[in-house]
């Protein structure tokens, strides 16, 4: 399994971001096979963290002609800056409910 981390420094968001953010996720899941996607915002700093069985999958996912335009929007409009980390999970361990 692989992880995507995604860390930014915000510029600003707008109903525009919360609305392309919803559909750039649900596209994820259910066009690219991603497992959980997982994003939250404290101050101006924002980490969203995807989980994917393949790097085939992530690099089709960066391929997306609609995540392309998101990207660019994220780079004009919402972000100063971020960058981007793949890695592969060696292990992961979980608390039981």
């Amino acid at each position: 399994m692989y992880a995507v981390i995604f860390k930014a420094e915000v510029a600003a968001f707008d109903a525009e971001y919360f609305a392309t953010a919803a559909k750039m996720r649900d596209s994820a899941i259910s066009q690219y096979g991603c497992r959980d996607f997982i994003a939250c915002t404290e101050g101006n700093m924002e980490i969203a963290i995807s989980y994917w069985d393949s790097e085939a999958q992530i690099k089709a996912w960066k391929q997306d002609l609609d995540h392309i335009a998101a990207q660019q929007l994220g780079k004009a409009k919402w972000y100063k800056s971020y960058s981007v980390e793949i890695t592969e999970i060696v292990r992961a361990y979980h608390s039981q409910p």
